[in-house]
């Protein structure tokens, strides 16, 4: 089978490595267009480019979709199925129809749930106990394609966006073989999505960062694995900003939101509900981040202390 591949971060390189090892042909490779990155502004290939080139496929980098250049370079490389896996574009329609069987997205959620950009970072923050990845079939609509293959996983208490990224990507490139495998043996059974409002994971900002003390801890924590590594919850210790990369819940303390209650070898801080939060691992502004201990040696937190200020 001719696959044409579109995808951009590392999330989609095991995809990619997964469908050439198991010997398909891919044509050509489409993603993002080299980006500056870090205080030099280095210009820099995406993970998917990177992983094209070391096995010497074709690559592609489009501005836009939209003005037919990309379209006309597809129909030269004339695929039988289109993989896309976290592409970061929209697919205008004459490309989502071209091919013989059409697009398949690899998406991070389980669907109808989490339709949009970041699905991992919200199951996260909402202290989801389960996800999953489902294959689609790619129409016009976002994320709304018949569900032609899904797999389901447990989320831990403690388990970071990042963390859960590295596992769902692995969980994405053995359900897309299957999928691909099925289309191969004319086996599939797609299924309709329900129609309707089911929430949407919109892009995570910066604006999502600042730690309300006066909610639940568990809500905190949730914050805290759901926003690492990128923009990181953040707080005021004294008057100073930190980003909070690590916690674990703690039990009960019933003191003032935002209170720290213990200052020897973790630093535990009341919240809302009157549950507590264990900080682990912390980062002061404009340095790396550092485990509790390091800090707390470098820096006296005295009991009481009221953080977000």
């Amino acid at each position: 089978m001719n696959i044409v591949f579109m995808g951009t971060p590392d999330f989609s390189v095991p995809c990619l490595e997964n469908l050439i090892s198991s010997g398909y042909e891919i044509s050509g490779v489409f993603t993002q267009p080299d980006k500056k990155v870090g205080r030099k502004q280095l210009l820099t290939p995406s993970a998917v480019k990177t992983a094209a080139l070391k096995h010497k496929l074709s690559v592609y980098q489009p501005k836009t979709l939209k003005d037919g250049e990309a379209l006309e370079i597809i129909k030269a490389l004339h695929p039988d199925l289109i993989v896309v896996v976290a592409y970061g574009k929209i697919l205008p329609k004459e490309i989502l129809e071209f091919a013989q069987h059409g697009c398949i997205n690899v998406h991070a959620s389980l669907l109808p749930k989490y339709r949009g950009a970041a699905p991992i970072q919200h199951a996260v923050l909402n202290g989801d106990m389960e996800t999953g990845v489902c294959v689609q079939q790619m129409n016009e609509g976002i994320d709304t394609g018949d569900i032609l293959f899904t797999v389901k996983t447990e989320i831990d208490i403690n388990e970071t966006s990042e963390q859960l990224f590295e596992r769902l990507s692995v969980i994405g490139a053995e359900a897309l073989l299957n999928t691909v495998s099925l289309i191969e043996k004319n086996e599939l059974n797609p299924v309709e999505q329900p129609q309707g409002d089911f929430g949407y994971a919109s892009m995570i900002d910066k604006s999502m960062s600042n730690i309300d003390w006066s909610r639940t801890a568990f809500e905190i924590h949730n914050q805290i694995r759901g926003l690492q590594t990128w923009p990181a919850a953040s707080t005021f210790i004294n008057g100073k900003s930190v980003k909070i990369h690590k916690s674990v819940l703690s039990g009960e303390c019933g003191n003032e939101p935002g209170k720290t209650v213990h200052n020897k070898d973790v630093l535990t801080v009341s919240c809302g509900d009157g549950k507590c939060i264990d900080i682990l691992e912390i980062q002061p502004d404009g340095k790396k981040k550092m485990d509790i201990k390091a800090f707390l040696s470098g820096n006296k937190i005295e009991l009481g202390t009221i953080l977000g200020k």
